[in-house]
């Protein structure tokens, strides 16, 4: 039997990158899924590239009325089992050039948008239903220029830790998973000096693959992990670890 037979799932920032191969995975184990993403044409190429059992609702998840129809679209199907919410967005600066404007814009995607996604999703999630958070290695190694970003994935890390005791009594699990350097657009489009010095930093000698994430998050979403709720789980190759 396949690990999510039956289930509905909702994962933001789907239309590319990890988002569209945890889709792409989830489907093909059984699972109707929702999709989001902020640029239409990316959308519609997803869901053309999914197949079936897929809708792509468009959105900003910074946006909280964007959130609501969103959901007003998911609650024709009466429930969800599993929200990943992995809508997220990389902007490095350095201290001393920080604006508001990318405070902002960091915070509002990356931490406001991630909590209203769950907390919306809430209605309408199953009991024993699993939430799934897309942080990253930046919330726990500091970098040159990733001060913002960095806490914004690191305050992800702690949502899952409140969540996984706030919600014990309705048997939801809450969990993050936090890849390295993968080969998704924002990686693929460094300077090849920068992405060779990148990966001298992971022990595995390479960049990770969007559909080694995805496995990770098929894990955190299906019974396999029934007793697992409130960890990390690090995709990174070994970067963050030694």
């Amino acid at each position: 039997m396949s690990k999510l037979e039956g289930k509905i799932a909702v994962i933001t920032g789907g239309s590319s990158g990890i988002g569209l191969a945890t889709a792409k995975l989830f489907v093909n184990e059984g699972a109707y899924v929702f999709i989001t993403g902020r640029r239409q044409k990316e959308l519609d190429d997803a869901v053309k590239e999914i197949g079936s059992n897929v809708t792509g609702i468009q959105g900003d998840v910074s946006q909280l009325h964007d959130l609501d129809r969103i959901y007003e679209t998911v609650r024709a199907k009466g429930r969800i089992d599993i929200v990943f919410a992995n809508a997220g967005v990389i902007d490095l600066a350095p201290l001393g050039t920080i604006t508001e404007e990318h405070f902002d814009k960091i915070f509002d995607i990356n931490v406001k948008g991630t909590l209203f996604t769950v907390q919306k999703a809430l209605p309408l999630l199953n009991d024993g239903g699993s939430i799934i958070l897309s942080s990253s290695v930046a919330g726990s190694k500091g970098n040159p220029g990733s001060g913002v970003y960095g806490a914004s994935k690191a305050a992800l890390r702690n949502f899952v830790r409140g969540w996984a005791l706030e919600l014990k009594d309705r048997g939801i699990r809450s969990n993050v998973v936090s890849p390295g350097p993968i080969e998704t657009p924002p990686v693929a489009g460094l300077p090849p000096e920068r992405a060779a010095q990148l990966i001298l930093t992971i022990p595995m000698g390479r960049m990770g693959k969007d559909d080694e994430v995805a496995k990770a998050v098929l894990f955190l979403a299906s019974d396999d992990s029934s007793y697992v709720t409130g960890i990390e789980l690090f995709v990174d190759g070994g970067r963050a670890q030694v």
